[in-house]
């Protein structure tokens, strides 16, 4: 009986594991992230509208679907991309979507705060492709630690607060056993040393 009670147990922690990393995916965080910021740091609905247009079909929508076009061809094991060797690619198409969208923001004039925020995206990209090409680091746990940071800085320390959320991401990776807990740590201070300080720098 006891067994079975555990066996329970463990099957539904896993299932936990699976939605919260597949409702707190990278590609979800970031695209939520852009649009509050776009919403924050505009005077008008309609501008934020336009730069989240902007920025999430560059930045978040290009990079997913060339991620979910190799999943369908095989070329990658999931939309996580869990095998290091298949990351270093899509991560590349990341930098440049990220890359060319800010260039965009720039040269049509958008406001600081996002600039910042994109130009820290491309940097904690930049820094996770170096690392991921000799150790598998967990972009999941970079990119909620990422964004922790950011949503601090932009609405006040209180927001600290989710990075209890940031934890149960990492949880959830280890638990799956996706990832190592070296490895969730060390995305996650990754995540957060070039948010806070890429986005303070341009801010």
């Amino acid at each position: 009986m006891h067994q079975g009670v555990t066996a329970e147990s463990a099957s539904v922690d896993r299932r936990l594991a699976r939605l919260i990393t597949n409702v707190f995916a990278p590609a979800q965080v970031v695209g939520v992230l852009l649009v509050v910021v776009a919403l924050d740091s505009t005077r008008t609905v309609s501008a934020a509208v336009g730069w989240s247009f902007l920025t999430v079909g560059i930045a978040v929508l290009i990079p997913f679907a060339y991620v979910l076009r190799g999943v369908r061809r095989r070329h990658f094991t999931d939309i996580h991309v869990g095998q290091r060797e298949q990351r270093s690619v899509p991560i590349l198409i990341g930098i440049g979507s990220i890359f060319v969208s800010l260039a965009l923001l720039i040269i049509l004039g958008a406001p600081r705060e996002l600039v910042a925020l994109v130009a820290a995206m491309t940097g904690g990209l930049l820094v996770t492709l170096l690392v991921t090409l000799a150790w598998k680091i967990s972009v999941h746990a970079a990119v909620a630690s990422g964004a922790v940071v950011i949503l601090a800085l932009v609405f006040g320390p209180v927001l600290l607060a989710m990075g209890v959320l940031a934890g149960l991401i990492c949880w959830a990776r280890v638990k799956l056993t996706d990832h190592s807990v070296p490895q969730v740590v060390a995305g996650a201070v990754l995540g957060a040393v070039v948010a806070a300080s890429v986005f303070t720098l341009i801010r």
